[in-house]
């Protein structure tokens, strides 16, 4: 690197030359956009090159930067040499891959925990006791009751969307002009998607390839939106970026800031409702005509918590173990209790090429954040204001597990 070039500006530099490599690897992208035209017009981007700078990049640090910015852009440098590695042919381990791009170390879940957790689904479902084909078959019947009808999924989405809204701004002033547009998609690998298109606006597609459930849609809103990711991006433009971090101005997949915004978002609707969110959600939906059992989707929801890490354990089987993926589809449809169609819909997320490593953001990033939220307390203001860092602050699983020894 040029002894006079911005460490920034070429750490943006490289992110986007991934996006010519593996289109979608640049989640969002809001900074200059003469950057952006730069390298859409240059030579396709070498895999090897990119590891050469990536790791020059890295050694040069802190070239001038803060301690914290360093930090921050040094992490993500590690992740994107691991991507252009793989791009570049390397065989990479996949627990090493995870480690890479995440900055978390993965290891294998419990299958005792998953029959307790198990236990505790059969008597949320009231029939104590039950296993194997009779608990799929009474959580499936759950799960039936829960559908919400097609017809009434948009008008829900922005019922809740408009309702969170106005919560969060009263906790965490958004700025004037903020907004979310949602649209209905099909035949995508995942369930939610939030494009951020900078200025404060947000496009959010929610796919129906399967149904939507009452149970789920506040938590798929909240994580997308309000106090989610839209939130995150606008806060972070308007905190980080308009004092010129521009480093904040890219959103890279598969590097640290992945887990920590996965890891936000699935902490939103409790952050923004607290953990009775479900009689607020059963109001909304009785408005609707929907009758919504609060008290049986907190106690579901509570026993499925225990379930949080066999999504990961899938990718191990795949990517680690490799086994086949018949296999893994048949593990996930008994320990998940999902019909096969809902098990070979989490398996395009599990094989994309990009995404197939992305499951840890949520597994791993939902537990180092609990933990660390959880030192403030499991409610009130202590735990609201340390959420309110996660959306201003440049935070990464090495600060936060700094925090948390200390």
């Amino acid at each position: 690197m040029n002894a006079a070039a911005d460490p920034v500006v070429e750490y943006l530099r490289l992110g986007l030359a991934f996006d010519r490599i593996e289109e979608g690897f640049v989640d969002a992208y809001t900074g200059d956009p003469a950057l952006r035209v730069e390298s859409e017009n240059a030579p396709a981007p070498d895999p090897a090159e990119l590891v050469r700078r990536a790791r020059a990049l890295h050694d040069e640090l802190p070239a001038g930067l803060p301690a914290d910015r360093a930090e921050f852009v040094g992490s993500h440098l590690r992740a994107l040499e691991c991507s252009a590695r793989k791009f570049a042919g390397e065989e990479v381990g996949f627990v090493d891959e995870v480690h890479a791009y995440f900055d978390v170390r993965i290891e294998p879940g419990d299958e005792d925990v998953y029959r307790q957790a198990h236990a505790r689904m059969a008597d949320a479902l009231g029939v104590p006791g039950a296993t194997g084909d009779q608990l799929r078959d009474a959580y499936t019947a759950y799960r039936r009751a829960d559908e919400i009808p097609a017809n009434l999924v948009s008008q829900l989405i922005h019922e809740f969307s408009g309702s969170l809204r106005e919560t969060v701004r009263r906790e965490f002033p958004l700025p004037d002009g903020e907004v979310v547009d949602f649209e209905v998609v099909s035949d995508k690998p995942w369930s939610g998607f939030n494009y951020y298109l900078g200025d404060y606006r947000s496009k959010v597609a929610v796919n129906t390839d399967l149904p939507q459930y009452m149970s789920s849609l506040p938590g798929l809103i909240a994580h997308e939106a309000y106090p989610g990711h839209h939130t995150e991006h606008c806060r972070k433009e308007q905190r980080l970026v308009g004092t010129g971090q521009s480093e904040h101005t890219i959103f890279l997949v598969n590097t640290p800031q992945c887990l920590m915004a996965e890891g936000l978002a699935d902490h939103a609707l409790a952050a923004a409702m607290g953990t009775s969110w479900q009689e607020w959600a059963a109001e909304i939906y009785a408005d609707f005509g929907l009758r919504f059992d609060a008290e049986r989707a907190r106690a579901v929801s509570t026993a499925a918590a225990g379930l949080i890490r066999v999504r990961q354990d899938a990718a191990l089987a795949l990517h680690d173990r490799h086994e086949s993926v018949d296999d893994v589809a048949l593990f996930l449809q008994r320990w998940l209790l999902v019909a096969p169609d809902r098990a070979r819909q989490m398996l395009r997320f599990l094989t994309s090429p990009l995404w197939r490593a992305y499951i840890s953001t949520y597994v791993e990033g939902y537990a180092l954040l609990e933990q660390w939220l959880d030192e403030a307390g499991p409610a009130g203001p202590a735990r609201l204001a340390r959420f309110g860092r996660l959306l201003d602050e440049p935070l990464t699983p090495g600060v936060l597990r700094r925090e948390l020894s200390a």
